[in-house]
């Protein structure tokens, strides 16, 4: 049986709910609206305040929101090393759903929060009203940040060389990441004054990136192995001028395999088009929660 309690992180956090799970672990949540239940679940280098800073108040219009923080980022708690995977990632966010009583709700995920929803839908199709995937990453590739972040997995000296980092390296470079995300946009001034940077950008926050980054290689490759099977409904919504997740090798080529999923490409659109278009998001959930 799990425990829900009350926290609170640093400033320019949103007060959330820990679900404790077996073993240590555990999924901080913030909830708002009311309607079809949905999950959120965001990407690298994030935690749950960037949907609550985009599409959330729009989303809570029509659905009661759960955005979650992901296993190791944020206040979630995971196990070093076995908890990276995307499928493992949405084995305990579903964990915690179930312990709440969410009734088959929309899976929302960005970036590679999108590869966990999409391994949600295609491990438990029979709980999900369907899978909304924003920009995914949904292939194996070589990518920046397993390059960056990777040697911060290492099972000893990976946190050692995060806190080294932590102090000189990242105070630059995190910033000029957290800009590129958003290009061919600009970093939208509420999302600069509102997201919890310090918060997201500390040094076990960027191991776990690491261990991430490492985990997608095995955890796509699973994932693309089963698009072909998968039972859901899947909307993929992708920005045509992506530069982090390129829309054609991931959203396309994904949509293409998955039965009967479709791709909305955004005209002019970068990585982070759940802010520059965040009515598109509440659209597509929506058409995902209408048949159930």
């Amino acid at each position: 049986m799990s425990v829900r309690r009350a926290a609170t992180g640093p400033s320019r956090t949103v007060p959330r709910t820990i679900v404790t799970l077996p073993d240590g672990r555990t999924i901080a949540y913030a909830e708002t609206g009311a309607g079809p239940d949905l999950v959120a679940i965001h990407g690298a280098m994030m935690t749950l305040e960037d949907f609550w800073l985009g599409p959330v108040p729009g989303l809570a219009r029509h659905f009661r929101v759960l955005a979650v923080d992901r296993p190791g980022h944020g206040l979630s708690a995971r196990a070093r090393g076995i908890d990276a995977s995307p499928w493992r990632q949405a084995e305990l966010i579903r964990a915690a759903a179930q312990s709440l009583g969410l009734r088959r709700p929309v899976i929302l995920g960005h970036s590679f929060g999108g590869a966990v929803a999409l391994a949600y839908g295609l491990r438990f199709p029979d709980e999900v009203a369907g899978v909304a995937a924003l920009a995914p990453v949904c292939f194996p590739e070589l990518r920046l940040e397993q390059v960056l972040f990777g040697p911060r997995a290492a099972p000893l000296a990976g946190p050692m060389l995060s806190d080294a980092l932590g102090a000189v390296s990242d105070p630059a470079l995190l910033p000029l990441l957290w800009n590129a995300m958003f290009l061919p946009q600009t970093m939208p001034e509420a999302f600069a004054r509102g997201f919890p940077f310090g918060f997201a950008g500390r040094p076990a926050q960027i191991a776990a990136e690491g261990e991430d980054a490492l985990a997608l290689w095995p955890g796509l490759t699973r994932s693309a192995a089963a698009y072909a099977s998968c039972r859901v409904p899947v909307r993929i919504l992708c920005g045509s001028a992506d530069l982090v997740v390129n829309p054609l090798a991931h959203g396309a080529l994904a949509a293409r395999m998955i039965p009967g999923a479709r791709l909305d490409l955004l005209p002019g659109l970068g990585h982070m088009l759940h802010h520059a278009r965040p009515d598109a998001v509440v659209a597509v959930a929506r058409a995902l929660a209408e048949p159930a």
